[in-house]
């Protein structure tokens, strides 16, 4: 499926946020996601993606 992620077209095989997240390497890794510019809850990344969805993944960063 072709989607937007963190602002790249890419092709990725899904067919959910979770599964995105494990195909990126970043499975286990403590990450926001956003879809299509909706905060997406870790209960929640079991939600389907769809041609075309925008994806955005963040990892938090500590400041001072």
């Amino acid at each position: 499926m072709k989607i937007t992620l963190n602002g790249e077209p890419r092709d990725l095989a899904g067919p959910s946020v979770q599964d995105v997240l494990h195909e990126i390497g970043l499975a286990e890794a403590r990450v926001a996601t956003a879809l299509n510019g909706s905060f997406l809850p870790l209960a929640q990344r079991d939600r389907a993606l769809s041609d075309g969805d925008v994806l955005e993944v963040v990892s938090p960063m500590q400041g001072g």
